[in-house]
């Protein structure tokens, strides 16, 4: 019998000021275009709601970061309960403690199912090159501690943001734990070599789904934001690593796909990695 379910990322925007008035309604419709399509769990991108500030040092940062009440956020968690969509809600998280690159996970009923926070955070040299801002992400954000799966909509998601889907261990980490679908929120530039870092761009995406025989729903943000370009071409990705759908390359846009689940537990029994794998070998990957 198939286990049906419709999902989508929402590939967002340049964004002008933090949580400023035209990001929220560029979501929002998002939200409702969405709805109308018959969406059941939605992924927008990195740091969506914000201008990817890391791409410069700035030492009074505080701006661009939200606490997990704030109304914004609200705002949006409470659309799509109306919608009965869940949502996959990344953004720049301020606790009393430290600041972190994070995606909170709302069920379709509004139900909070917690926060992953970003585990694998990159520092990129700048360059004089056209587009070579270089990234700086190491000084504004704590080091998540955990890789969770989350229950919602009828499915388990794990997530990775980003750098962390170069990672493939933490990806196979997930797969144990059940993940049916990986969940990419990614703000993916193309600094100063647009033509090696777009062909680059699917191999990752890719070859976690199919090493691991999950769905992943890769969320991007699209087009120039000061000297930064973004690629767009947010992706779903089956579980034997075939791209499904794909978004263009110009434009804020949804990518939508209806996946049956019952695919993950067929690639994983035609490649069954949970038989074959070796752990005894692996002590160095933890040394």
């Amino acid at each position: 019998m198939a286990k049906n379910i419709t999902i989508a990322a929402a590939q967002t925007g340049k964004v002008a000021a933090s949580g400023s008035a035209e990001i929220e309604e560029q979501a929002q419709q998002l939200l409702t275009e969405a709805h109308q399509n018959g969406v059941e769990l939605l992924s927008f991108c990195e740091l969506f709601l914000t201008p990817f500030f890391a791409n410069s040092l700035e030492e009074n940062f505080d701006h661009y970061f939200f606490s997990t009440n704030e109304p914004i956020l609200v705002r949006l968690r409470e659309r799509a309960a109306q919608l009965k969509i869940a949502l996959v809600l990344p953004f720049a998280e301020r606790t009393t403690a430290s600041y972190f690159n994070s995606a909170q996970v709302i069920d379709y009923d509004g139900t909070v199912r917690g926060i992953y926070r970003k585990t694998h955070m990159p520092a990129y040299f700048p360059n004089q090159a056209q587009g070579g801002t270089g990234s700086f992400e190491k000084f504004y954000f704590a080091l998540g501690q955990s890789l969770p799966v989350f229950d919602v909509a009828g499915t388990r998601i794990g997530i990775q943001i980003c750098n962390d889907r170069l990672y493939p261990e933490a990806s196979r980490v997930l797969a144990m734990k059940g993940a049916e679908i990986i969940v990419m929120p990614i703000s993916y530039s193309t600094y100063s070599n647009p033509e090696h870092r777009r062909s680059l761009w699917p191999i990752a995406l890719r070859a976690r789904a199919f090493e691991n025989g999950c769905f992943v729903l890769a969320a991007n943000r699209v087009g120039q934001e000061g000297t930064r370009h973004h690629l767009g071409k947010s992706m779903i990705v089956d579980p034997q690593g075939e791209i499904i759908k794909e978004a263009g390359d110009q434009q804020t846009e949804l990518v939508i796909a209806e996946i049956n689940l019952n695919k993950v537990q067929q690639a994983r029994k035609k490649f069954p990695w949970w038989r074959d794998r070796r752990p005894e070998l692996y002590s160095p990957l933890c040394s």
